[in-house]
C-alpha cells in the first residue's frame, strides 16, 4: 500500500512541477489567481443558486445547488479534510510557492473543486437550462485547474473534490426532485 502511495504522491508533484515548467509566470498568473479567488465560500456557486431561484424554470435546480453546496461543504471540508490532514503542495515542497494564501493548512479534499462540481452536478442532474450546465460546467472545470496552478492543491485533491462535488450534486438532485414530486402529490390530493 505505501508503495502505491508513494506513485501517487510522485505523480502528484510531477504534475505540478511540469505546471510550473510549461505555464506559471506571466499573464496567466493574475488570472488563474482571480479565478480561483472567485471561488472562495463558494461565492460564484452561491450566487448562481441564488439567482436561479428567482426563476419558476429553474428554481429547483437553485435549491439542488444550495443543498449540494452544502452537502459538498459538510463532507469535503468539515470531514474528510479534518480526517486526511493532508499538508498543502507548497507547505511540503519547498521548490513550490503558492499564488495565494488557501486560508486553511489542508488539502485534500480540495474545497473549491468540491464546491464547483457540486454546483455543476446538480445542475446537470436536476436537468437546468443546457447552455447553463455548459457554463457552469466550463467554470467548474477551470476552477478546479486554478487550485493546481496556484499549487495550493495536489491533483489527487481536486479529482477527489470532483468525485465529492459531483456525487453531492446528484444526491442533491435526486432530493429535491422527489421532494417536488411529494409536495405535487399533495398539491393534487388537496384539491380533490
Amino acid at each position: 500500500m505505501e508503495i502505491l502511495l508513494d506513485i501517487i504522491r510522485s505523480v502528484d508533484y510531477n504534475i505540478l512541477l511540469l505546471i510550473a515548467d510549461k505555464l506559471r509566470g506571466g499573464v496567466l498568473d493574475p488570472v488563474m489567481t482571480v479565478l480561483s479567488l472567485m471561488g472562495n465560500g463558494g461565492a460564484v456557486w452561491i450566487a448562481t443558486a441564488v439567482l436561479l431561484l428567482f426563476f419558476r424554470k429553474t428554481r429547483r435546480a437553485g435549491v439542488a445547488m444550495l443543498l449540494a453546496l452544502a452537502a459538498g461543504y459538510v463532507i469535503g471540508n468539515l470531514c474528510i479534510k479534518e480526517l486526511v490532514m493532508r499538508p498543502r503542495p507548497f507547505v511540503t515542497h519547498s521548490d513550490l510557492t503558492a499564488l495565494l494564501d488557501p486560508g486553511d493548512p489542508w488539502s485534500f479534499p480540495s474545497g473549491h473543486a468540491t464546491a464547483a462540481f457540486a454546483a455543476f452536478g446538480a445542475l446537470l442532474f436536476s436537468k437546468g437550462p443546457k447552455p447553463l450546465v455548459i457554463v457552469v460546467g466550463i467554470g467548474a472545470v477551470l476552477m478546479a485547474l486554478t487550485r493546481l496552478y496556484c499549487y495550493v492543491h495536489y491533483p489527487t485533491d481536486v479529482l477527489a473534490g470532483t468525485i465529492v462535488g459531483l456525487l453531492a450534486g446528484f444526491a442533491a438532485a435526486k432530493i429535491v426532485e422527489a421532494a417536488s414530486r411529494k409536495l405535487q402529490e399533495r398539491r393534487s390530493q388537496s384539491h380533490i
